[in-house]
């Protein structure tokens, strides 16, 4: 048995590690340059793997249980076989380790075996609100709900979104079914009530969105591409970034800022995480 320790970082600032991320793999703990695994680990050539990303409030998680269990949900539907009580272990090895840090905790498992364990900082800039595009995507009925290594379909989205200016995009199946973003999940307003697409549409049961169907009065519905016109704030969720407004949808202009439902919104599930830090 080994033990573990915590790597030196190079640069401190504000006391806390900036450059070079404390990185886990199988227990061992390195900084991420460090770190290293199989060149023939097929989640590194095949995409074959499972993740979750744990956001990191002054060293407090939020949410670490159902992200466990939406892991675990992940890996049963790939058959992929993981450790998870060391993986529960290494993670609060981190979680301690990271001291105080804001930031998150990105946890990897791979078809190699791997258990791989991340603490990563915040975006540097993210703009106040963001312009999406919607573009076509047909979700992968295997990997519905799967929150899988396999994200190169997403990311391709969200680079020809910003060869077109906007920040995201919006994805949209060919029948004209509003889903989600590439990396959030969506919420709107119509007539003043808040809504979010369906579970069954496709899309991924996002922590962040189920907190804010909770502490905000949001309903799920069926969304498609001409309810898009009639919707009057919308707004991105996701662990990293919480609320996100978003101030047009093509060529759309949505309403943002002060005083908004969106802000609102955001400022009651700030309150809610506060509140459920896990200890």
């Amino acid at each position: 048995m080994h033990t573990s320790h915590v790597p030196e970082a190079t640069e401190v600032k504000n006391g806390q590690r900036v450059d070079n991320q404390i990185t886990m793999v199988d227990g061992r703990m390195f900084v991420a340059d460090d770190a290293t695994i199989q060149v023939t680990d097929e989640g590194l050539l095949r995409g074959d793997g499972a993740f979750e990303v744990i956001r990191l409030y002054a060293g407090k998680t939020f949410g670490l249980r159902e992200h466990f269990e939406r892991l675990a949900r992940s890996a049963n539907s790939l058959l992929l076989p993981y450790d998870e009580e060391a993986l529960i272990r290494e993670v609060s090895e981190v979680v301690t380790a990271a001291n105080g840090y804001d930031g998150s905790i990105r946890v990897v498992i791979t078809r190699g075996g791997r258990r791989i364990i991340i603490v990563e900082p915040l975006p540097a800039y993210v703009p106040k609100s963001i312009r999406l595009v919607t573009l076509e995507y047909a979700p992968i009925g295997v990997l519905r709900g799967v929150k899988s290594l396999s994200y190169g379909a997403n990311m391709l989205l969200r680079r020809m979104a910003k060869a077109d200016g906007a920040d995201d995009a919006l994805l949209v199946t060919a029948a004209g079914t509003v889903l989600e973003a590439t990396t959030a999940a969506f919420f709107y307003f119509i007539d003043g009530q808040l809504f979010t697409p369906p579970l069954d549409a496709g899309i991924l049961d996002s922590i962040t969105r189920r907190h804010v169907l909770l502490t905000s009065n949001g309903a799920e519905r069926d969304t498609t591409r001409e309810d898009l016109e009639r919707v009057e704030e919308a707004f991105l969720a996701s662990t990293i970034e919480e609320v996100h407004p978003i101030h047009q949808i093509d060529d759309r202009n949505l309403a943002v800022g002060a005083g908004t439902r969106t802000e609102a919104v955001w400022a009651r599930l700030g309150e809610h995480i506060q509140r459920r830090l896990d200890g």
